[in-house]
């Protein structure tokens, strides 16, 4: 874990949409400056809270996957790799920030119709189901390509059905669900799969997890929308 490394990745994601909005600022919008000086001081406290959480994450979260994952290949019991797969997907993905503040939009926006509560579950659900899936893949060598090819038909085939509000709704679910905390974390389980079985054909294998884990939230609201339309 390198601290000065961590800060150099967190100034390249935030100092661009800074320097965005400063000139916006100078040459567009000119909004109160007490207002932009509010926007400044958010910027630093982000920056700070964000190399805490990646620090954080690369402490924690990557090292305990890449254990946990290691772990399950040399358990060999199905079973158990399938209920971790749903129930660490399902639990990495309440704690993202992006699905947090997708299920309040739209909460807000459906009046209450969808619940926060409601969409958090089927997203969640959806992850972790996928992400099981992915692990299966990984064990039994299955080729990533059938996976995704038959996921992405299910998603056009759900999105012929569902009412078209749920069409967007659903992609950015997918999208929300490849955050700061779940990667990493999905990720680590794919290496820690790779390093006990060894060979080239097996570290290619840990790759394709997030790709098909956010195929899952997309399938659960678009068949939510399906049960809802």
């Amino acid at each position: 874990m390198n601290l000065k490394e961590t800060v150099k990745e967190v100034l390249f994601s935030i100092l661009p949409i800074t320097a965005v909005i400063f000139v916006l600022q100078i040459a567009l919008v000119r909004m109160p400056w007490h207002d932009f000086l509010v926007f400044l001081i958010s910027v630093i406290m982000a920056s700070v809270g964000l190399t805490l959480f990646l620090i954080g994450v690369r402490a924690s979260l990557l090292s305990i996957g890449e254990l946990v994952g290691s772990s399950l290949l040399q358990s060999g019991k199905i079973w158990l790799v399938i209920a971790f797969g749903i129930a660490v997907g399902f639990a990495v993905t309440v704690a993202e920030p992006g699905v947090q503040v997708l299920a309040n939009q739209v909460d807000t926006v459906s009046g209450g119709g969808i619940s926060r509560y409601l969409l958090l579950v089927v997203v969640a659900l959806g992850v972790g189901i996928f992400l099981a899936l992915g692990l299966v893949r990984s064990i039994f060598n299955i080729p990533l390509s059938y996976l995704l090819v038959g996921g992405y038909a299910l998603v056009f085939s759900l999105a012929a059905f569902a009412p078209p509000e749920f069409l967007g709704v659903s992609f950015d679910a997918g999208g929300a669900t490849t955050g700061p905390v779940t990667v990493p974390f999905i990720l680590s389980l794919g290496v820690g799969l790779s390093a006990i079985r060894g060979s080239k054909a097996a570290s290619q294998d840990s790759f394709g997890f997030v790709g098909l884990a956010s195929v899952g939230p997309v399938l659960a609201v678009l068949l939510l929308g399906v049960i809802f339309g």
